[in-house]
């Protein structure tokens, strides 16, 4: 019987930076998974393609998944009928209790690596709860080598791999470049997408007009404003008198 040694990864900079590790160090490596949500930022598209000439060269074969049917299917289109919320189409947003999009990456993930004698995955030295539930054959190049989340962007930084859109890097904005439309986002992260990423923003909007559920829980002073509508209203108001403060002062804050 043949070992094969597994990677998943996401072209994030944690799994970027497992897969350059593995690389450099030449550890056994037969094939790399990712999977397309098809709602990654464009970036991330850009380091996959980067990527896979180098594997090509090496003789590491490059699989892509996709969910069964489109990820938008999945989120607005999909007959539900549960016990909560009555007969209804679609998930909605993809976060927080209601995580059906990882769902259906580990799934897709997990039966592609059912015979890996190893399954690389990139979990940092610091993430201590997602190591705790590694269970064989998975198991973390990164923590074996005490690489913690921060060393993993900037091991990838220096080797040239930034993540820009719009003249920005998205890991000076985002805590973690996920799908553009995951409704983990923090307020500072869904600020940030609206004030430098404006094209993210008018897809945001697009699927709140379909979706009824507000994306957060947000309110203030008992007035929610969740709704990705009420957040750019919000937003363009802080960034308004943010404007108006004098740069010395901001300087000084």
């Amino acid at each position: 019987m043949t070992l094969r040694y597994i990677a998943s990864v996401s072209f994030g900079k944690d799994s970027l930076a497992m897969l350059l590790l593995l690389l450099e160090k030449e550890m056994p490596l037969d094939e790399v998974i990712f999977y397309n949500s098809e709602m990654e930022f464009q970036a991330i598209y850009d380091i996959r393609d980067r990527m896979r000439p180098v594997l090509e060269q090496r003789g590491i074969r490059f699989t892509e998944v996709k969910p069964d049917a489109p990820f938008l299917y999945y989120m607005l289109e999909k007959p539900i009928n549960s016990r909560k919320n009555g007969f209804h189409h679609g998930y909605g947003w993809c976060g927080g209790p209601c995580r059906w999009g990882t769902k259906l990456k580990m799934n897709a993930l997990d039966s592609l690596a059912l015979d890996a004698e190893k399954h690389y995955v990139g979990i940092a030295a610091d993430e201590l709860d997602r190591l705790e539930k590694l269970k064989a054959p998975k198991c973390s190049p990164l923590a074996e080598e005490g690489i913690t989340e921060a060393d993993c962007l900037e091991y990838c930084y220096q080797r040239g791999f930034f993540w820009e859109e719009n003249d920005v890097r998205l890991y000076d904005i985002l805590d973690r470049v996920s799908c553009w439309c995951c409704k983990n986002k923090n307020r500072k992260e869904l600020k940030a997408i609206y004030q430098y990423l404006p094209h993210y923003w008018s897809r945001l909007k697009e699927l709140q007009a379909q979706i009824p559920m507000p994306m957060k829980p947000y309110s203030r002073m008992g007035v929610p404003y969740g709704n990705v509508f009420d957040l750019e209203k919000v937003f363009e108001r802080e960034i308004r008198e943010e404007s108006s403060v004098p740069l010395s002062k901001r300087r000084a804050a």
